[in-house]
This record gives C-alpha cells, sequence and structure tokens, in this order.
C-alpha cells in the first residue's frame, strides 16, 4: 500500500511539473542552520547555471509543517533542522505522500546563553538555568511549586543581584527544543526524585524538566536569532539563548556564558566538552530528485570539503565541522539519496 501511495503521488507530481516546473530550489526551516545554507545557496548560484535557491527562516518546527505537507511545486524540496526530525514528523509527512526522504546532518552547533559584552560575563551551570526558568520547581519534599525566583542572585549568591531576564526561540524552534534536552533536564536531574521518573513515568517528567516559564521571565523572541542580538545590545542585564555561529558573527557585541565551567568555543564544541551542543541536519525530499532543478547538485555543493570541510566555508561562518570520517560516510548517502528516515 505504501508503495502505491508513493507511486501514485509520484506520478502526480511529474505530471504538475511537467505543466508549470519550478525552475528554483525552495528550502524552508531552522533559523540556526538558515546562514549556512544560505551561503551553500550563494555559493551554488554562482558557480552553476542553475537558478540560486530561495532559502526561508521558518524555524524547524514549521520547516517540517512545510515540508511535510505534500510533494510537488507547490511545497519545498529541502527542510534545514536543528534537531533531528521527529516520528511524528515522519509520520505527517508519509500521510501527505512525503515517503522517501534523506537526512544529511552537516556539522555541530553549540547553543549559546549570551549577554551584552558591556555586562559582566555570566558563569552558569545546567542546574542554575533550570532553577532559573523552570515553570514548577520540584522541592525536596517531592511536590512542585511555581517558581519564586525573580533575581539570579536568589538562586545562588554567587550570582549578580540582577534581574532575570532570558531572551530565547518560541517552542516551534528546534534550537528551543534542544536546549530544554541539553540544558534544562540535565539541571532537572539535579533533583532525584524527578529524575527516576524518566523510567517510571515519562510524561510527568517531561512535563516537569521541559516546563518553561511563562510569567515574563522568559520571553519569546521569535526566530530571528539576530533580534535577539540587537536586543541584548540594547539591554545588558538580559541573556539571550541562540546558536553559536550568531555568537561568532557577532562577538563585538555580545559574549557567551560559561556553562559547566566551559566556555562556548569552537574548538570546546567541537572536542564535545562544551555541555549544550547539537547535530544540524538538512533532509531532501527524495520525490524532488530530479524534477526540480539543480537539487542533486545543491546536495553535491552542500556536502562538498569545500564547504563543510575542516577549512570549508561554513566553517568560517561557524558551523563546526564533523570529523572527516564522518563527512565522508555522510556525503556517500546524500549523493546517493539515501532514504534513511522512511516510515
Amino acid at each position: 500500500m505504501k508503495n502505491l501511495v508513493t507511486l501514485f503521488a509520484g506520478l502526480l507530481f511529474v505530471a504538475s511539473a511537467a505543466q508549470a516546473q519550478r525552475d528554483q530550489i525552495r528550502i524552508v526551516g531552522s533559523s540556526t542552520v538558515y546562514p549556512f545554507s544560505t551561503l551553500v545557496a550563494e555559493q551554488f548560484g554562482k558557480t552553476s547555471h542553475f537558478k540560486t535557491p530561495v532559502v526561508e527562516s521558518t524555524g524547524t518546527g514549521g520547516g517540517f509543517k512545510l515540508f511535510c505537507s505534500g510533494v510537488g511545486t507547490d511545497h519545498p524540496d529541502v527542510s534545514n533542522a536543528s534537531r533531528a526530525i521527529k516520528d511524528s514528523e515522519v509520520e505527517l509527512c508519509a500521510a501527505n505522500g512525503v515517503t522517501a526522504i534523506t537526512e544529511i546532518q552537516i556539522g555541530y552547533d553549540g547553543i549559546v546563553v549570551a549577554n551584552a559584552r558591556s555586562a559582566p560575563r555570566m558563569n552558569l551551570t545546567r542546574e542554575q538555568l533550570f532553577r532559573a526558568l523552570a515553570k514548577e520547581l520540584p522541592t525536596d519534599k517531592g511536590t512542585l511549586i511555581a517558581n519564586p525566583s525573580t533575581f539570579w542572585s536568589e538562586i545562588d549568591a554567587s550570582l549578580p543581584k540582577v534581574r532575570i531576564e532570558v531572551l530565547g526561540p518560541p517552542p516551534t524552534s528546534g534550537t528551543r527544543d534542544a536546549f530544554v534536552e541539553l540544558a534544562m533536564e540535565a539541571g532537572c536531574k539535579s533533583f532525584d526524585w524527578v529524575a527516576a521518573l524518566e523510567k517510571t513515568d515519562s510524561k510527568r517528567y517531561k512535563a516537569i524538566c521541559h516546563g518553561i516559564r511563562e510569567d515574563g521571565v522568559y520571553v519569546e523572541a521569535g526566530e530571528n536569532d539576530n533580534l535577539i542580538v540587537q536586543k541584548l545590545s540594547a539591554n545588558k542585564d538580559a541573556l539571550g539563548i541562540f546558536g553559536f555561529s550568531f555568537l561568532d558573527q557577532n562577538h563585538d557585541k555580545v559574549q557567551g556564558s560559561v556553562i559547566d565551567g566551559v566556555e562556548p568555543t569552537f574548538d570546546n564544541i567541537a572536542g564535545q566538552t562544551y555541555p549544550i551542543s547539537r547535530p544540524l541536519f538538512v533532509y531532501i525530499k527524495g520525490a524532488h530528485v530530479g524534477v526540480v532543478p539543480g537539487l542533486k547538485e545543491y546536495v553535491t555543493e552542500y556536502t562538498s570539503e569545500k564547504a563543510m570541510g575542516d577549512e570549508g566555508y561554513l566553517s568560517e561562518a561557524g558551523l563546526i565541522p564533523m570529523p572527516k570520517k564522518e563527512r565522508i560516510a555522510v556525503r556517500a548517502d546524500a549523493i546517493a539519496f539515501k532514504h534513511n528516515v522512511d516510515k
């Protein structure tokens, strides 16, 4: 049945393409991956006979909704993602005939908690971040209370007496997903009874560990990370959450906090010693390969050493390269369009 659905969707796409073929690759998704895919698109447009792809920053979740909405020239060809695709998103894709998807890991990124260079640099632990941003705090008695903290000094006397204000991504963002898993969860597990829930009541465990304050302390700043950088420059008391590449590109304006004793540097993220780091991806719609002009060639450019290699132009823009052995394996699967997330 699945093969029939895929065949039917493919035939419809070929028929529609014959009538109104799109001659420009369309890319949606993660704001973190956006600058990297844009660089590849610009390089691709300059060095090939194909048109420069159109890249939109919609957030990871928003990108998958568009990507999975169907097959055909009305739907995107590529989705950028700052986390791996979820099972529910693969199911949504399959329900709409998008059953051949190639996952390409392009490198690594760190999530930074930054503030203005004019302010003192913060030195935080993931437990302190959880205590500052959790919607509800666990008690030693096995209960929960609404987070009462207003100042950083209320969390730990070693922290400054500055009002807690954190600008960060919305729930549709892959950066938000990664932050709650890598930072909030790690801090949440410092409470033994909550950590035990991971095996006994995973739904409650996630509700506690992933729940972020809604009382104005955490401010959803949208999918535009550059806007967060601008706001931090204007407010020295605020912190902002975004990908390392935006720190790297704006080091004259903002500085990354030390997390669990480790600075957010290129080398620390590459060496996987910085605790809030994650892989980045792009996803290719198999039904569009060979139909939308240039899609094969775009993937070849993206996975080339001159792009994602140790000294590639994406590395210069802040992407943390994978080890060479991983890059070779990823490149081989990518240019063969191995459909590695089929449902």
